[in-house]
């Protein structure tokens, strides 16, 4: 009982998070969506310890390993839309294309900066001479 009582409780606070993101788009009518907003606000409250990972660590974790069920709905609702990608389907493959590099791209460079960071920490100033 006591598991499912801090799993509600974590997810809950995903789900406000998310909504807060969802209510300041509309009520500021800014141009992303809500949910994008709602992620750069688990950032910054993670990042300014307001938020620790262990506070939502299991309701996220059972999110991420069930993400691909919650694409499902997407993928029938783009079904319907079998025209726009007849006549408009190429500008999406460009776009996909494009967002794909710049998402390996910054990957490796995230990659490269953190395995050089740890290199240099790993350093053993014992083995050198003075």
């Amino acid at each position: 009982m006591k598991k499912t009582f801090k799993f509600l409780i974590q997810l809950i606070i995903l789900i406000v998070i998310y909504q807060v993101g969802n209510l300041t788009v509309k009520y500021l009518h800014l141009p992303i969506p809500g949910n994008v907003l709602g992620i750069v606000v688990l950032l910054v409250l993670l990042w300014s310890g307001l938020i620790k990972v262990e506070q939502i660590e299991w309701a996220a974790g059972w999110l991420l390993k069930h993400l691909g069920f919650f694409f499902i709905p997407i993928s029938v609702g783009l079904m319907t839309l079998g025209d726009i990608f007849k006549t408009k389907g190429w500008i999406l493959l460009v776009i996909l294309f494009i967002s794909a590099i710049m998402g390996i791209i910054a990957a490796g460079k995230t990659t490269q900066v953190v395995i050089t960071k740890n290199q240099k920490e790993n350093v053993n100033y014992h083995d050198h001479a003075l």
